[in-house]
Formats: C-alpha cells, sequence, structure tokens
C-alpha cells in the first residue's frame, strides 16, 4: 500500500479546463473520497491518476514516484469501475485469476490468491458460476476480488455501487468500509453519493467545477463546511442557509433573523475570533443550522424562535418540518409527533454547531 500526491493537477481540453490546480495528499492506509455532481470533474482525476487521461500540469506521484508518464499497466494500481467489467465466458475464478495468468504467475500461487480473495468477500460457494449467473451486488465483489488479488500499490473505485439498488448499495458500502479495515489498502473512491461519502472516507475531497472545495475529515466536512457549496451538497437535508446581521456585544456574538410576521430573533451564543466579530459587526452574513440541531423547547438556556410550521414530512425515526426564518425555507429534524402543520412552535437552537458565512464570498467565517 502507499500515498498518494496530487499536486496542482490540471486537465483541458483545448480552452476548456475541467481541472484546476488540484492538489491532494493521503497517506497509506488512507481512504479518500472524490464527492461531487456529475461534470465537477472526480472521474477525469480518478482516470489521471489511473493513467486512463494524460496531465496537462502538475504532478501526480505515487508512493514518491511521479507517474505522469507511466502507463496503468506500470503505476502498480487496480481499478474497480461501475460497470463491473467481466468477462461473461468466464467463470468467477476465471475473472479473478485472469490478470494473474497473463503475468504468468503458477497455477498454485493464482488458487491462494483467489481463495483469500474469495473468503474475504465471502463467494467461495459462487467461485464456478459465471457472471450471468450472478446479481448485481455479487459481480461486483467479483470484480473487488480481481482487484484485491492485483496487491496494488493502489485501489481505484470509480462510482462502484451506483448500478445496485438502495438495499445493495449499503451491503456493499459495508463490505468495502471491512474490506478496508482488513486489508488496510490506499483507496481513492470516486461518487456523487455524499452518505457513501461520510460512511466510508477517512478524507473527503468536495469538488466543484474541477476546484476542491474542501479536504478534510468526513465529520469537519460536515460540522464546519468551509463555504456554502459544501454545506448544502453535504447533509441530507442540507445545511440551513439562512440571512441575518452579525451583531457582537462585549464577548456575544448573535445573529439577528427576520421572522415573517413577528419580531426579529437574535440567536446569540455562536463562537468567532475577536478579529471576525470586529470585522462583520453590523453586516450582513449567513447562518448555517444543520437541522438536526433545532430541537422543541424544553425550558432550556438555549437561544429559541417562533415559527409557524408549513409543512410536516414524518420519516419515522424523527419529522422534518418546514418553516420560513429569514425569508428562506428552513427544515428542522425532530423527534415524531412533537409538532404539527398549521401550529406555532418555539424551536431552540444548538449555537455550538451555528456555523457563520460571509454573505458576498459564501466562505466560513471563523
Amino acid at each position: 500500500m502507499s500515498t498518494l500526491e496530487i499536486d496542482r493537477v490540471r486537465k483541458s481540453y483545448a480552452s476548456l479546463e475541467v481541472l484546476k490546480e488540484v492538489s491532494i495528499s493521503i497517506g497509506t492506509g488512507d481512504f479518500l473520497v472524490l464527492l461531487g455532481p456529475s461534470g465537477c470533474g472526480k472521474s477525469t482525476l480518478l482516470n489521471m491518476i489511473a493513467g486512463l487521461e494524460t496531465i496537462t500540469g502538475g504532478e501526480i506521484r505515487i508512493a514518491g514516484k511521479v507517474v505522469n508518464n507511466l502507463s496503468p499497466k506500470d503505476r502498480d494500481i487496480a481499478m474497480v469501475f461501475q460497470s463491473y467489467a467481466l468477462y461473461p465466458t468466464m467463470t468467477v475464478r476465471q475473472n479473478i485469476e485472469f490478470g494473474m495468468k497473463i503475468r504468468g504467475l503458477p497455477a498454485a500461487e493464482r488458487d491462494k490468491a483467489v481463495k483469500i480473495a474469495a473468503d474475504l468477500l465471502q463467494m467461495s460457494h459462487l467461485l464456478d458460476r459465471k457472471p450471468s449467473q450472478l446479481s448485481g451486488g455479487q459481480r461486483q465483489r467479483v470484480a473487488m476480488g480481481r482487484a484485491i488479488v492485483r496487491q496494488p500499490k493502489l485501489f481505484l473505485f470509480d462510482e462502484p455501487l451506483s448500478n445496485l439498488d438502495a438495499k445493495l448499495r449499503v451491503d456493499m458500502r459495508t463490505e468495502i468500509k471491512r474490506l478496508h479495515a482488513r486489508l488496510g489498502t490506499t483507496i481513492v473512491y470516486v461518487t456523487h453519493d455524499q452518505i457513501e461519502a461520510m460512511t466510508l472516507a477517512t478524507r473527503v475531497a468536495v469538488m466543484k467545477d474541477g476546484v476542491v472545495q474542501h479536504l478534510d475529515e468526513p465529520q469537519a466536512v460536515y460540522d464546519r463546511p468551509a463555504n456554502v457549496y459544501v454545506a448544502r451538497f453535504v447533509g441530507s437535508p442540507a445545511m440551513n442557509i439562512i440571512p441575518g446581521v452579525l451583531e457582537v456585544n462585549g464577548s456575544t456574538v448573535s445573529a439577528v433573523i427576520n421572522v415573517a410576521n413577528r419580531p426579529a430573533a437574535s440567536i446569540s451564543g455562536m463562537s468567532l475570533s475577536g478579529d471576525a466579530a470586529r470585522k462583520y459587526a453590523g453586516k450582513k452574513v449567513l447562518v448555517g443550522i444543520r437541522p438536526e440541531n433545532f430541537s422543541i423547547t424544553t425550558g432550556n438556556a438555549r437561544p429559541t424562535v417562533s415559527v409557524d410550521i408549513d409543512v410536516v414530512e414524518p420519516t419515522g425515526p424523527d419529522t422534518l418540518v418546514v418553516f420560513q426564518l429569514g425569508g428562506v425555507e428552513v427544515t428542522a429534524r425532530l423527534p415524531p409527533k412533537q409538532a404539527n402543520a398549521g401550529q406555532e412552535a418555539i424551536l431552540s437552537v444548538d449555537t455550538s454547531k451555528v456555523v457563520i458565512f460571509d454573505a458576498d464570498t459564501e466562505t466560513r467565517i471563523d
């Protein structure tokens, strides 16, 4: 297993710039997820790591070695594709060992590697079947098994679960997580699914228009997003972004937010540096509040806001309630049966989790 360094990498097609000086570094055993919508450049970056796309500028280093001009077969990587890419006329065993056979490994060594991979992925009973006899999840396991026997420095996954139904995606996420824990592999994984990113990654790179917007541990990306784009992309429902005005009274920082048909709400107790508080005092800001950071008031000392509930959406374990704050639609996640549509609710806000953004640049203020 090995490190990966992506150093100011650019990719252009004529005048179209797809990747704009992307820099990412991960250590041995890290699980990096490239997260973003279609067209953000994440698959292009993965293909450049694999050697399937040329590099316009910058360097990619695997285990400290520059691989810009190396062919895919010389990079010591293994790739798992969205489409599985299995040979339909071969059995599972033959698919898994095919690469080893091409490289001339002895039969005994191939058999041992196939057994280890099959045991890891719990598919020993499938070795004599052909791909047409397998489910989508089983085919993806075969593709993973074929990668495992390579024992590469780097595993690359290109949206491997997007063709599976919801339950299979959950099952396969567990399999991939277990595989990473057992093998300590270094993995780069592309997805547009933020749930996959949060559950699998040790590091997440959120991308937009060929630029890394935020690179950090998953929880840090969720709790302290670098900008409004990341705040809205990561989380379901997304972080609420509410216009307000920052007020500073001594060491107390508050956000004043308009409430429809009611006096403005003042949410105080946010944490900002002294420099940031002085710079933004009296200015318009964007207040980021996750849905779960609202709660029904129970007499605690947290700041509260009185709102009229517009919509209630029961989900089973909790209820999503929708209301207006600051002239925008806001969602709160509450326990079941605590709110009804058309009624007033007094909600507390956990200000220790509130994030403040610059209203113009939309970047986080610390």
